[in-house]
């Protein structure tokens, strides 16, 4: 087959489902700054509102938590400057390249995806076809910019695998190496954050205890609430790592820690091993303050002019299509549609 050479490229998407947490700050949001500063390699950060209308969604409701994730994105330190930042339905090459994604994944690879069967449980029959097929159109948010790498969390690596099936297929019924194969990026020290309320539950939106989370709109005296109020056990902090086995709790709140520092857990250890939890969390009360509230009040400036978030992703839909609409239009020539996918 014909090579390709591939730019080296990252993507990343966070849906626009309202309710920002910490768990998106320090699994998606600062990884993302990290990976934009780190510099040498092109950032593409998009807010995919498509994939959040495969469940019903308040229309009000959804525009507001779309201005309020790009809101989130830039308090964290993505710059529209540098990193392209967009919102997907803003972008047609998403849509026409997931449709002919649909004709290239099968049925079965569908029926595999453990998040499918997770939101759907035993009412897949009455499900959209949009969440059954969503899978498709991730792997067109990626393969439209021919990313090569994609931060993920633990949960999404399945999309990932997907997409390079997808991709391997695609470029072997045609006989042409066009789409890479990207690679997840999952790494640090938090990237599945776990609820306050238990530590086996990823930290959630969705939890209906409050207390469950840290969202990025809560001021100084309530995070350091929810952090005090954090569930955990009698036990002090251990020496080593190891002890943290079985103690999801004590692990979560350890982790948290770690990522809000810049460290590694053992060096949390390290410093704190052999502290009672009375000791422990105030002091990391005082960090996850110290961190998320310059975050908070920009959010607040932010979406106080919905007009310049709007006019800020309207610019960064414009750069993605500069990248996005030849990568369709080749996608459309190798099939054989004739005058198509110009964007």
């Amino acid at each position: 087959m014909a090579e390709v050479v591939h730019t080296p490229r990252v993507f990343s998407g966070i849906q626009p489902s309202g309710g920002l947490t910490l768990g998106n700050y320090l699994g998606a949001l600062k990884r993302f700054v990290e990976t934009q500063d780190k510099g040498g390699i092109e950032t593409v950060y998009c807010i995919v509102d498509l994939h959040a209308i495969t469940v019903w969604q308040d229309p009000a409701k959804l525009t507001h938590a779309t201005r309020e994730l790009a809101a989130g994105f830039i308090a964290s330190g993505i710059d529209p400057a540098i990193s392209i930042l967009f919102n997907q339905s803003q972008v047609p090459a998403h849509a026409q390249l997931g449709w002919i994604f649909n004709c290239v994944a099968r049925l079965g690879w569908m029926q595999r995806m453990t998040q499918f069967k997770d939101k759907a449980g035993k009412n897949s029959e009455n499900v959209s076809l949009g969440l059954f097929a969503y899978p498709a159109l991730m792997a067109a948010d990626i393969l439209a910019y021919h990313a090569t790498h994609v931060p993920v969390g633990e949960d999404q690596k399945q999309h990932v695998e997907l997409t390079r099936d997808i991709a391997a297929k695609f470029n072997n019924d045609y006989g042409i190496e066009f789409f890479p194969s990207p690679e997840p990026v999952i790494e640090g020290a938090a990237t599945r954050v776990m609820s306050l309320r238990d530590g086996t539950k990823k930290m959630s939106k969705s939890d209906p205890s409050d207390m469950s989370r840290i969202n990025l709109t809560d001021d100084a005296d309530t995070i350091a609430k929810k952090i005090r109020k954090a569930k955990t056990d009698p036990e002090p902090l251990p020496e080593t790592l190891q002890g943290l086995d079985g103690r999801p709790e004590a692990r979560n709140l350890v982790n948290i820690y770690a990522a809000l520092a810049e460290m590694t857990p053992e060096q949390v250890i390290a410093e704190h091993g052999g502290q009672q939890f009375g000791t422990f969390k105030p002091s990391l009360a005082d960090l996850a303050v110290a961190r998320l509230s310059p975050i908070t009040a920009e959010m607040d400036r932010l979406m106080k002019d919905p007009a310049e978030i709007d006019r800020i992703l309207a610019g960064g839909a414009e750069r993605a299509s500069e990248i996005a609409a030849p990568i369709l239009k080749r996608t459309c020539e190798i099939v054989g549609m004739v005058g198509t996918g110009a964007g």
